[in-house]
């Protein structure tokens, strides 16, 4: 009874963003028990701090996903940030390397790559992130960096992780190198 209603609720999930929700069937087949674990993630990489800072963490949130390297994930990311009203140009510039002209987006995406990297950029861009957006944001933005890769990783393990090669953004496709 309990599968068939996490399963239930997994369907409707892929419905709603159309994504291939099998690894997750895969899970509840295997666990209900490994689901609801699946189902806490969220609510970690979901704390987004200010309105204000939305964008900010919404780069992060994508930058940490493509290091994850998995498209259908980056996509649902996208498709998820566009339905919350995201500005589409400053997702595709992002993705496509060019994160330096996304404005405030940009810079949470600039901040996830170098605290994934451990590059010393990271507490330059988290400064700027507090700075303008304050401490909470940046909090958000440290989330987001470290959770994006989750969703990727796990479905990899599983045998269902794919590369980023194609990302839809609505108005535009976008081919990212391999």
């Amino acid at each position: 009874m309990i599968r068939s209603f996490l399963n239930a609720q997994i369907r409707k999930f892929g419905r709603r963003f159309n994504y291939d929700t099998s690894y997750m069937h895969e899970i509840c087949a295997v666990s209900p028990g490994a689901v609801y674990g699946l189902l806490k993630l969220p609510e970690f990489y979901r704390y987004r701090g200010p309105a204000l800072g939305q964008p900010v963490w919404t780069g992060a949130l994508l930058a940490s996903t493509l290091d994850g390297d998995c498209g259908p994930c980056a996509q649902l990311v996208i498709d998820m940030a566009l339905a919350a009203g995201a500005d589409r140009e400053t997702l595709r510039l992002c993705a496509q390397g060019q994160a330096d002209k996304a404005g405030a987006m940009g810079l949470g995406f600039r901040f996830a790559e170098a605290a994934i990297k451990a590059d010393p950029m990271a507490d330059k861009f988290r400064s700027e992130i507090a700075r303008e957006f304050g401490g909470k944001c940046a909090l958000s933005c440290a989330f987001a960096a470290a959770s994006g890769r989750i969703y990727p990783v796990l479905k990899r393990g599983m045998g269902h992780g794919q590369a980023c090669q194609r990302l839809d953004f609505g108005d535009t496709i976008v081919t990212l190198a391999a």
